[in-house]
């Protein structure tokens, strides 16, 4: 009842971060798999459907650490 351990999000005088590094992780991997996706189905393999899938569910998960964050520091 009380502290939870965490540290404060912001600390005051200090700019807040643009972008989560969760988010900019996830928008790495979405671009390496849009890539990766490309190759395959230039070399002629059906194995760019799942880089394809992979892209799908990362630019996802950069969306939603955008929106969180967005959300907490309103």
């Amino acid at each position: 009842m009380g502290d939870t351990g965490r540290a404060p999000s912001a600390v005051p005088g200090q700019e807040p971060t643009p972008m989560p590094r969760l988010a900019l992780y996830a928008l790495a991997v979405c671009a390496l798999a849009v890539v990766a996706a490309v190759v395959s189905f230039v070399s002629g393999s059906w194995l760019g459907v799942v880089w394809v899938l992979l892209a799908g569910l990362s630019s996802n998960m950069a969306w939603y650490y955008i929106r969180r964050a967005r959300t907490e520091a309103s």
